[in-house]
């Protein structure tokens, strides 16, 4: 998961306001009070009451998860683990698909609706980066103990909840422990969900992602590049006033961070890896960098990503012509990452159920913008959110990453009803 934005938006669920996204299928009734109408129910106020003494178990999970390793492209070895405790606990139909999502399928008692309910199983963190975890009285510390080890371990506890208290869904559950989240992964697992060799039919999408309670209904989009400047290169003293592929990717970085960019929708860029060159004293034939450039807003993230273009090309133009020689040094753009933006709106039934689910627990509802699993089904259109596990990180994607189980059951409380709630029509 991307670390959140900070302008998060408290706000009050008003039961009085029209849905205004999703289809017949995804269309629900009553999601503005169905917190505490389910309470009233003794399977699912049973689950509820379960979380208390589950966490402890989801505690034990969360850190045997993590201390399998699972880097990116790499998360093989994690997935196994993955899909030995989806068949220990009872899903049907457990597998890992073509790409290697972990999936198992919890029927329900009617033909709908449909909810897919996931965390993801990658890290960034590359193979050889040690993983085990500590504890120091409340605190977890380990790389990817938050993110999102906490997530796999909460939908492990909903399972467990679900099974125990034997509590009957209308609609079915399929639970995924997704690849490809992080970093350059570029969200394949959940892409392939909604591919044409995917999941069939899914009317909601929830993704656990990380600590806290926020419903993240915002879907921050991204595009990164890997821009490569070749030229000739040559002796830097024999072969002078050739162009040269670094100094125009300086001019490149320059006129890059010279841009201006929206504040709403937030809008940012950034170039976060360079490198190339021979030695010292060589005229470079090549260098590289790496470009991010994100926005809240699919039309801003367009724009931006337009003028980016037109800053390389200059920037080759310009070392050229500065030259005048009749070597040339040119610019290669490759897309290797690309997260649609999308939103979820705060009045849809999906974020009024969750708010209603919150609040029913005696919790704020506060709605978030982030980067997460939740951005593909959003830009398809499919009712889709991002809660969190409950508890608190700090230093996410750092080897110092930590989580405080003060509080943390909350999460895994929020997180059985609220798979409860979206497997109603």
């Amino acid at each position: 998961m991307h670390t959140r934005l900070t302008d998060l938006r408290q706000i009050t669920l008003a039961l009085s306001v029209a849905s205004s996204v999703g289809g017949t299928a995804a269309a629900q009734q009553g999601a503005a009070d169905i917190g505490p109408r389910l309470l009233q129910a003794p399977p699912v106020a049973a689950a509820v009451r379960l979380a208390d003494s589950l966490e402890p178990w989801v505690l034990e999970q969360q850190v045997a998860l993590c201390e399998v390793p699972a880097p990116p492209f790499a998360e093989k070895a994690r997935a196994q683990v993955y899909r030995k405790a989806f068949q220990a606990l009872g899903l049907a139909n457990v597998r890992i698909d073509a790409v290697g999502n972990v999936i198992g399928e919890r029927p329900g008692t009617a033909t709908g609706p449909h909810l897919v309910y996931s965390a993801h199983l990658d890290t960034v963190f590359p193979a050889g980066t040690p993983v085990k975890v500590t504890r120091t009285g409340t605190r977890l510390r380990g790389p990817g103990i938050t993110d999102d080890c906490r997530g796999l371990a909460v939908l492990l506890g909903v399972v467990r909840a679900l099974r125990d208290a034997r509590v009957a869904t209308p609609g079915r559950i399929t639970f995924v422990g997704t690849v490809g989240e992080e970093g350059l992964g570029d969200l394949r697992g959940v892409k392939h969900l909604f591919g044409p060799q995917g999941l069939a039919g899914i009317d909601r999408f929830v993704s656990i992602d990380g600590a806290g309670l926020e419903i993240t209904n915002g879907g921050v989009g991204s595009k990164r590049y890997r821009v490569t400047f070749k030229g000739p290169g040559g002796h830097s003293y024999g072969a002078f006033g050739l162009p040269n592929p670094l100094h125009a990717m300086g001019r490149a970085i320059a006129a890059i961070g010279a841009l201006e960019v929206p504040t709403t929708p937030k809008t940012t860029f950034n170039v976060g890896r360079v490198g190339g060159g021979t030695s010292v004293n060589s005229i470079p034939f090549e260098g590289w960098m790496e470009v991010d450039l994100r926005s809240e807003e699919a039309a801003s993230l367009a724009e931006l990503d337009a003028r980016v273009r037109k800053a390389i090309d200059a920037a080759v133009t310009a070392e050229n012509a500065r030259w005048r020689h009749s070597a040339k040094v040119s610019a290669e753009v490759r897309l290797v990452g690309d997260r649609p933006a999308g939103r979820t709106p705060d009045t849809s039934d999906i974020v009024r159920a969750a708010g209603s689910v919150l609040s029913a627990l005696r919790q704020r509802v506060v709605l978030d913008t982030s980067s997460t699993d939740a951005n593909v089904p959003m830009a398809r259109g499919v009712p889709a959110i991002t809660i969190g596990g409950g508890g608190t990180g700090e230093g996410a994607h750092s080897l110092d990453e930590s989580f405080d189980t003060a509080g943390a059951v909350e999460g895994l409380r929020q997180a059985i009803l609220l798979g409860v709630a979206l497997a109603q029509p």
